[in-house]
């Protein structure tokens, strides 16, 4: 019979499971085109790209609109095939279809939660049908989990009896981390997670982020256009440009010591009060996000 963890999750197994200190997640050479209406060219929105997440990492992905960091994203959980190289999860190269224990390991979040949320269906029962296709819960014990889940998250159980349409932006993105936590997953894949958000609610999402990984060992990959979050949040981070990642640094380093003209780009439009960049406040900062 297959051992079940407290939630409910199927534990995997593995005759040989990943050595302590090896990624939890390995992209290798990644290469992702688009076929363009009235020519025989392909668009390459990913070119050779490679990142590594460790366990219970918080790990940067930084670019521009349109600069490739999304696409990856979804190669990375299935929803974008890629043309050539490797993702790898624990250890496993993963194909473009996943199995039931794939999507588990990986979830993701995206800018727009409400896009992810049924709008007729309350929050009780969104979570409940991801934890029931899943897991092995049943009866109270989802109600448990979902109980659990709202206090993860930062949210009042009453939400539990709300719909999308009656709740606020922060709040709906909260939920959409409980409906991504509530299969137990190792990585969460957060694309653009705040950049909707009004400015005074994305610091709350952020320090939950960070608590997450404190509390349960989650591991982030964490995709945005703005630095100025990335700095008070990651661990390290990976600039892409063009489809191309252009510079892997641990997240002090790169901020000191950038060493691409696009990361120098980047980082000169961080707003900062006063003084040189290395003495100034990002605006992560300003509005109570918690350093790490």
């Amino acid at each position: 019979m297959a051992e079940v963890d407290e939630a409910g999750a199927p534990v995997a197994s593995s005759a040989q499971p990943p050595s302590a200190d090896a990624p939890l997640l390995r992209c290798s050479d990644v290469n992702i085109s688009f076929s363009q209406r009235g020519s025989k060219q392909r668009l390459h929105a990913v070119r050779n790209a490679s990142l590594e997440v460790g366990p219970a990492d918080i790990v940067g992905l930084v670019g521009e609109s349109g600069s490739g960091k999304s696409t990856l994203a979804r190669a990375i959980v299935g929803l974008q095939r890629i043309d050539s190289g490797a993702v790898e999860f624990e250890g496993r190269r993963l194909g473009h279809t996943r199995t039931a224990e794939d999507r588990r390991g990986i979830q993701m979040i995206f800018q727009d939660p409400f896009g992810s949320l049924d709008p007729r269906m309350k929050i009780r029962s969104a979570l409940a049908e991801i934890i029931r296709r899943h897991t092995s819960l049943r009866g109270k014990q989802i109600d448990t989990r979902c109980a659990e889940l709202m206090d993860m998250v930062q949210l009042p159980r009453t939400i539990l009896s709300s719909r999308p349409a009656g709740m606020s932006g922060g709040q709906r993105q909260r939920v959409a981390i409980a409906r991504a936590l509530s299969i137990n997953p190792r990585l969460l894949v957060a694309d653009e997670p705040v950049a909707a958000l009004d400015v005074s609610v994305q610091a709350g999402i952020v320090n939950l982020l960070s608590d997450l990984r404190r509390e349960v060992g989650l591991s982030i990959l964490f995709i945005s256009h703005d630095l100025s979050i990335v700095r008070t949040l990651c661990d390290s981070v990976n600039v892409i440009y063009r489809g191309d990642i252009v510079e892997t640094r641990p997240c002090a380093e790169l901020f000191d010591d950038p060493r691409s003209d696009y990361t120098r780009t980047l980082l000169s439009a961080i707003p900062r009060l006063n003084g040189p960049r290395t003495e100034g406040l990002a605006q992560g900062q300003s509005l109570g996000v918690r350093r790490r």
